[in-house]
C-alpha cells in the first residue's frame, strides 16, 4: 500500500464538505468545544466526561482535563511531521500514540505524565510494514495492526502497557485478499472485547472481519456483506462486547454514496443494517452497555437505537472518529480541530 493512496484518506472530500456542524432536530447533538488549533483527528481517546485525548496530523496531540473548556498541546517535540492516527489513553496522564506511514513513519509513543514528556516505544523498520491502528485488552497487553507484509497481516503485541512491542509471527493468520488492507481512518480499524481482539478490511474482493482470541497469534476471518473495493470496505469496528458488534464503512471517493455501507453481528453472521446511514462513515461507537450506537463521517452523524438495525441522521457536520467513555461520555474529533461532545438535552 503506498503512503499516498494512505494518506489521500485524510484529505479526501475536506475542501468541499462543510465544516460547521448542522443539528438537525431535538435529541442527541454535538456540542464542539475550542481547541484552537486546525489539525485533522482522526485519533480519539476519551476517558471521561471530563478528561479526553486527540491526536491528528502535523503531529498534534491535545489533551483535555475540564470536559474540553481547555485543551494542552501535548505532542512528542520529534513528531511535528508525522501523523498521528490512533491514540488509547488509560487516564489523563497516561496514553500511547500511534503514527501513520511507511518505513519509519509507523512509530508508537508513550507518555506517562500527561504529556510533558513522550518515550519512542516502537519504530517500524521494515519498509513494507504500514501500521494503522492499536487497541489494549487490558492496561498492559496491546496489538497493533500493520497492512499485509509477504501476504499476511501483521501484528504487533505489547505486555507492558505500551512500552515494548515485538512482531508476532504469522503463522496463525490467514492469507490476505489480492488488494486487502486496513483504513486507517479513525483508529478503529483494530478493536477488542470480552479478552478477544478484532479487525476490519477492505480494499479486496470482500470486506472482512478478523478475530482472535489469544491476544493475536491465531486468527480467523468472516466475510462480511459490506462493499469492498480499492477504496471501500469496513473503516470502523465497535463491540459493545464479543457478540454484539457494527461495522460501518463505504468508500471515501464517493462519501455521499454508500449502499449497504453498515452492517452488524447477529449471533456469529454479519448482517447489513435495515436502514443504513447511505453516506460514508468513518467511525463507530457504543453508548453504555444497551442498544444505542453511534456513527460519524465527514457528511454527518447517525444514531441507532436498536444495536445498528436502522440509523437515523442528527447531525450534519463533519467528524473522522467518535468514541464513548466507562462513564457514558461521547466524543467526536475531525477536520479543522473538530471536538466535540455529546449532549441529550
Amino acid at each position: 500500500m503506498m503512503l499516498q493512496r494512505k494518506l489521500s484518506i485524510a484529505i479526501a472530500g475536506v475542501a468541499v464538505l462543510a465544516a460547521t456542524a448542522g443539528f438537525t432536530g431535538h435529541g442527541p447533538h454535538w456540542q464542539l468545544t475550542d481547541t484552537g488549533v486546525t489539525a485533522q483527528f482522526r485519533g480519539l481517546a476519551p476517558v471521561s466526561g471530563k478528561v479526553a485525548w486527540v491526536a491528528g496530523t502535523e503531529g498534534t496531540i491535545l489533551r483535555t482535563v475540564d470536559g474540553g473548556r481547555h485543551w494542552a498541546s501535548v505532542g512528542p517535540a520529534d513528531a511535528a511531521a508525522l501523523q498521528f492516527r490512533d491514540i488509547e489513553a488509560f487516564d489523563a496522564r497516561n496514553a500511547v500514540a500511534l503514527t501513520i506511514g511507511n518505513g519509519a513513519d509507523s512509530r508508537i509513543y508513550t507518555t506517562s505524565d500527561g504529556g510533558r514528556s513522550w518515550r519512542s516505544a516502537f519504530v517500524n523498520q521494515d519498509a513494507n510494514a504500514f501500521y494503522d491502528c492499536m487497541t489494549f485488552l487490558d492496561r498492559r497487553n496491546g496489538l497493533a495492526l500493520s497492512d499485509p507484509v509477504d501476504g499476511k497481516f501483521r501484528i504487533l503485541r505489547t505486555s507492558d502497557g505500551g512500552r515494548s512491542w515485538r512482531v508476532l509471527p504469522t503463522a496463525g493468520m490467514p492469507a490476505a485478499l489480492e488488494g486487502e488492507f486496513a483504513f486507517a481512518a479513525s483508529g478503529t480499524c483494530l478493536v477488542s472485547a470480552g479478552g478477544k481482539a478484532f479487525f476490519a478490511t477492505g480494499g479486496g474482493a470482500s470486506a472482512r472481519v478478523f478475530t482472535s482470541r489469544d491476544g493475536g497469534l491465531r486468527w480467523s476471518a468472516t466475510d462480511t456483506p459490506v462493499p469492498s473495493g480499492p477504496s471501500a470496505g469496513i473503516y470502523s469496528l465497535a463491540y459493545r462486547d464479543a457478540s454484539h458488534g457494527l461495522a460501518v464503512g463505504g468508500d471515501y471517493v464517493t462519501p455521499t454514496s454508500a449502499p449497504s455501507g453498515a452492517a452488524y453481528l447477529s449471533g456469529r453472521v454479519w448482517k447489513v443494517a435495515r436502514t443504513v446511514p447511505g453516506e460514508y462513515r468513518s467511525g463507530a461507537a457504543w453508548v453504555g452497555r444497551g442498544p444505542v450506537a453511534l456513527a460519524v463521517g465527514p457528511t454527518g452523524s447517525d444514531i441507532s437505537y436498536d444495536g445498528g438495525r436502522n440509523w437515523k441522521r442528527f447531525d450534519t457536520g463533519t467528524f473522522d472518529a467518535v468514541l464513548c467513555a466507562g462513564d457514558g461520555a461521547c466524543w467526536a474529533s475531525g477536520a479543522q480541530g473538530r471536538v466535540a461532545k455529546l449532549s441529550w438535552h
